[in-house]
């Protein structure tokens, strides 16, 4: 029996709920979410979500045409807004703290769901999840990166002309790589080596 059917199943038995708006958007983005990770992409239905969020079907239709438009809203509604950069006093502390913040984020239940759309679709398909991950998630994380950079260097800790493009690509290249092409997991996107023995050498003095 499939996960989808289960949840299904489990939904038809609960007490039906009565949210509208903004509550009922978040149950379904949830749902949605929720099934990603556990079921995949191309196993995602309109019907499934609407079972798990407990509402009907006709809700998600009034809102979205396909599953591609409730899914590209659900990682819209769900992706984190740009954070500060850190600022622990030292170089190393500030790259560990935006490296740390974004092993956290591609481990989530967020992060599972873009890789399991980014890992079932073809490049195509993918073309505007990816572009959306790469305005919420990459771009912000490289603008961290080079802003903490900057500041090393105003303490001499990185010298001068370091900060480029490539090397703020460096961090997130280096996660995605590892996650989609080598089964990446947390231990070995360890924070600490990735610092110490990838940015910090190409930075230093």
């Amino acid at each position: 029996m499939s996960a989808e059917t289960d949840t299904a199943r489990t939904a038809a038995t609960a007490a039906p709920l009565r949210r509208r708006g903004e509550a009922l958007e978040n149950a379904i983005y949830e749902a949605a979410l929720h099934q990603l990770t556990t079921d995949g992409y191309a196993r995602l239905t309109m019907e499934g979500v609407a079972a798990a969020a407990q509402t009907g079907k006709a809700a998600l239709y009034r809102r979205w045409s396909s599953k591609e438009d409730l899914v590209m809203d659900a990682l819209r509604a769900s992706l984190p807004q740009a954070r500060p950069a850190p600022d622990t006093g030292g170089l190393r502390g500030d790259l560990l703290e935006v490296v740390t913040g974004l092993r956290t984020a591609m481990f989530s239940e967020l992060g599972a769901a873009v890789r399991a759309i980014m890992s079932e679709l073809d490049h195509q398909r993918a073309h505007a999840f990816l572009e959306l991950v790469l305005e919420r998630v990459v771009a912000p994380t490289t603008a961290l990166i080079a802003e903490v950079l900057d500041r090393g260097a105003a303490r001499g800790e990185v010298r001068p002309g370091a900060v480029t493009p490539l090397v703020t690509d460096v961090v997130p290249a280096l996660m995605l790589y590892r996650i989609k092409m080598c089964g990446g997991d947390t231990v070995n996107l360890d924070p600490a080596a990735i610092v110490d023995e990838v940015l910090l050498p190409i930075v230093r003095p």
